[in-house]
């Protein structure tokens, strides 16, 4: 049996799936209204007749039956709200593979029941179909479509159907664009009546407690009254405060075997001192350190009177308490660069100090 080709095998995809919940939402004739109504049609299809349906030629041998086309007419009656019978006939063009071969036209008829389950649009069809392509034989068939009202009494549909010829096995696959019209009166859906404006309530006048400061908190219980309005509050009116940190690293460098700090070290001192001005509560401790060249003890005392020079310059020329600052000598012991070239004990010959600055700032809305 031939596989089914794309557009056709898209054709019958599309119409069980994508009209299912579009037949739903889409406008249409009452149901019920269409009950006992004929109606009558016509429509175009294209056939993808089965692999196996073979014809023969005495000059050229045997082929296969190509896709085919046609139109036809219908008649239908809509039996109940969930039923409808449809008797059609269809003219088939078709080809064969190869196309030396001269093919007979093809006929079918067909008498279809068809289920609407949501009594709309979408609908199931199964039915008999006499179909006649290389020969007459009864062939079984399903399938689904969808009908578009473009009026109370006439629509455009969509259908895909599969028939199976029992007696030689063959499996067809048809797919229908058509135009129905049902005749006799046929009314819109009734609408809905039109709903009742209902008066509002009048609202009761409801007395609130005051608030003066606006934060959410009674003035009763509020025992921060003028709270900023942007600031957080809490259960008894007070602002909620959060703690922000602010970090500031100082590093100064020395000269082989040297304590003086050198000027240009002065704007970094300068700095660190009026971070330490804007957290008057913290507290640092200056560590200083050598290179490895030298005594080890010796070396030790100097990074100490590093640290404390320092200290000197912050407390004598920029007035920052001196208990507040610690020195504190590390030698040898904490080598930033361990090689042992100029650079690195240049590198090596430093101050170090981390200040951190904590401020509890009020928590906004």
């Amino acid at each position: 049996m031939r596989t089914l080709s794309l557009a056709t095998l898209g054709v019958t995809i599309a119409l069980t799936s994508l009209t299912t919940s579009y037949a739903l939402a889409t406008e249409q004739p009452n149901a019920e209204e269409l009950v006992g109504k004929n109606y009558l049609g016509a429509h175009g299809l294209l056939i993808n007749t089965d692999d196996d349906r073979l014809i023969t030629n005495p000059s050229f041998g045997t082929t296969s039956l190509d896709n085919g086309a046609g139109a036809g007419l219908e008649l239908g009656y809509r039996i109940t709200k969930d039923f409808e019978a449809r008797l059609s006939y269809s003219y088939i063009n078709l080809d064969a593979e190869d196309d030396r071969f001269d093919v007979a036209s093809g006929t079918n008829t067909a008498l279809d029941l068809l289920y609407f389950p949501y009594q709309k649009s979408f609908y199931m069809v199964a039915g008999a179909n006499f179909l006649d392509v290389d020969h007459s034989n009864l062939s079984p068939g399903v399938g689904a479509g969808y009908r578009h009202y473009i009026s109370n009494n006439a629509a455009f549909y969509l259908e895909g159907q599969g028939m199976y010829q029992i007696d030689d096995n063959h499996l067809d696959f048809v797919s229908k664009i058509g135009f129905i019209y049902y005749f006799g009166d046929i009314d819109s859906p009734a609408a809905a009546p039109a709903a009742k404006p209902i008066k509002p309530a009048k609202a009761q006048q409801e007395t609130l407690p005051a608030d003066s400061d606006k934060d959410g908190v009674p003035d009763a219980v509020d025992k921060c009254m003028n709270t900023p309005l942007n600031n957080k509050v809490n259960s008894v009116g007070c602002t909620i405060f959060m703690d922000r940190e602010k970090v500031m690293d100082l590093s100064v460098h020395f000269a082989h075997d040297k304590y003086e700090v050198k000027p240009a070290a002065y704007p970094e001192i300068e700095r660190a001192a009026k971070f330490l001005k804007q957290y008057p509560q913290e507290s640092i401790t200056i560590n200083g350190h050598t290179s490895a060249v030298g005594d080890e003890k010796y070396n030790l005392e100097l990074s100490q009177k590093r640290a404390q020079a320092i200290i000197n310059i912050l407390t004598e020329q920029f007035n920052i308490d001196r208990s507040r600052l610690t020195a504190e000598g590390h030698g040898e012991s904490e080598l930033l660069d361990t090689a042992n070239t100029a650079a690195a004990h240049a590198k090596n010959r430093r101050i170090e100090a981390r200040i951190v600055g904590t401020k509890r700032v009020p928590v906004q809305r």
